[in-house]
C-alpha cells in the first residue's frame, strides 16, 4: 500500500501544496493589499485579479499600478517591470541541475516567484526524480492561487474591509515592504551584504526625495550590486596579500 502511494502520480501534487501552505502567511495579505492599491490606483477589480493572473510578479505588480497612475509612459513601464523581474535569470540555472526532461517545466516557471524559488531550491535536491516536476507544480499552484484569491479579495472587498476596520487601510500597504525586510533581515549578520543593502536603502531614500521616484529601484539596486562586489573585491585582495606575507 505504501509503494503504490508513493508511486501515485497525485501524492508529488499534494505534498508540494501542503508544503507550500507556510508561503500563504505572506503571499495573502500582500496579494490584498494590491488589489486595494490598484481598484484605488483606477483600475477595476477584474482588471486587478487579470494583473496578478497573467503578470504574477509581486513587487513589479505594485510598480506597474503605481506607474500607470502616475501617467509615466508605456516604455517606461514595460522596462521597470522587466528590470525588477530579471532577477529570475539567476533563479533558472540555480534550479536547472534538478529539473528533469519533461516539457512542462517551461510552463511552470510563470509559478517561480522569490519564495517558490527558495523552497524549491532546498526540496528539489532531496526528492526523487519523478517526483519533481509534481512536487513543483502543486506548490506553485497553490502559492499562484493564493496570490489570485487575496487580490480578489482585497480588490472587492478591500474598500469595505477598510471602512469597518479603519486600521487595516494603514496596516496593509506595508505588507510588502514588511515581506521583504523578513526576507532580507538576515543578511545583515554579514558586513558585507549590510554595507550593500545599507547602501541600497540610503540611494533610494535620496533619489526618491531628490524627485527621480521611477529610478529609485533600479539606481539604487545597481550601487547595491557595485558596492557587494567591490567589497568583495577588496576582501580577496586582502587575503591574498595577508597569505603572501605569511608565505614570506
Amino acid at each position: 500500500m505504501n509503494l503504490q502511494a508513493a508511486s501515485s502520480p497525485s501524492r508529488p501534487w499534494l505534498t508540494g501544496m501542503s508544503e507550500a501552505i507556510p508561503l500563504l502567511g505572506g503571499y495573502v495579505p500582500v496579494a490584498i493589499s494590491f488589489g486595494l492599491i490598484a481598484t484605488q490606483a483606477g483600475f477595476s477589480a477584474w482588471e486587478a485579479v487579470v494583473i496578478s493572473t497573467l503578470i504574477y510578479a509581486g513587487a513589479s505588480q505594485f510598480l506597474f499600478v503605481g506607474m500607470v497612475a502616475a501617467g509615466a509612459p508605456l516604455w517606461l513601464v514595460v522596462a521597470m517591470t522587466l528590470l525588477i523581474n530579471l532577477r529570475h535569470v539567476v533563479y533558472a540555472p540555480n534550479l536547472a541541475p534538478w529539473l528533469t526532461s519533461s516539457r512542462l517545466w517551461p510552463w511552470l516557471m510563470h509559478g517561480l516567484t522569490d519564495q517558490v524559488f527558495a523552497l524549491a531550491h532546498a526540496r528539489l535536491p532531496q526528492l526523487p526524480v519523478f517526483q519533481r516536476l509534481g512536487w513543483f507544480g502543486g506548490a506553485a499552484l497553490l502559492a499562484w492561487m493564493s496570490w489570485i484569491g487575496g487580490t480578489a479579495l482585497g480588490a472587492f472587498a478591500g474598500g469595505e474591509l477598510v471602512a469597518r476596520w479603519a486600521l487595516m487601510g494603514e496596516i496593509l500597504p506595508f505588507a510588502l515592504p514588511a515581506l521583504f525586510l523578513v526576507l532580507i533581515a538576515p543578511r545583515f549578520t554579514s558586513r558585507r551584504w549590510s554595507l550593500a543593502l545599507g547602501l541600497t536603502i540610503l540611494a533610494a531614500l535620496a533619489l526618491t526625495v531628490t524627485g527621480l521616484t521611477n529610478l529609485a529601484i533600479p539606481l539604487a539596486a545597481a550601487c547595491g550590486a557595485l558596492c557587494f562586489q567591490v567589497v568583495k573585491f577588496d576582501h580577496t585582495q586582502r587575503s591574498e596579500h595577508a597569505q603572501g606575507e605569511r608565505h614570506e
